[in-house]
């Protein structure tokens, strides 16, 4: 198994850089397989949402349905994947960041009761209270 960075994503799913678009296309189609997969740590997802969003202005449900990719994409393997899946239902659904979601449900995982913020775009998830 390889690890797989955010730049390696960005670039598979923008193919915007075509030095670094065949890179990535290749590591991501050549090495990664159902029995090999790439890891993707989900703080690589939180950052993939990010650049998606703040760099290429991506709507959300470009970002959500990339994620959607990969997490049914048997060639890669996502740390916690049921956590960056509840996250993402969340997300669809919120106005929250994808970080956020995240952040609230892995804090729930580990036995939170809520998470705390100042954000109000969270006072609507079960998983924050806002103060």
């Amino acid at each position: 198994m390889i690890g797989l960075d955010t730049n390696i994503l960005v670039r598979y799913f923008t193919q915007d850089n075509k030095a670094e678009d065949q890179k990535a296309t290749e590591v991501i189609e050549k090495q990664c397989s159902k029995d090999n997969p790439g890891f993707i740590h989900d703080v690589v997802l939180c950052e993939l949402v990010w650049v998606l969003d703040s760099c290429y202005e991506c709507p959300k449900e470009v970002i959500s349905s990339t994620l959607e990719k990969i997490l049914t994409t048997t060639q890669f393997q996502v740390a916690h994947r049921n956590h960056v899946w509840e996250a993402l239902q969340i997300f669809r659904k919120s106005k929250a960041d994808f970080s956020d979601c995240l952040i609230g449900v892995k804090n729930s995982f580990s036995g939170c009761r809520r998470t705390m913020s100042f954000d109000k775009s969270l006072k609507d998830i079960n998983h924050f209270s806002v103060i």
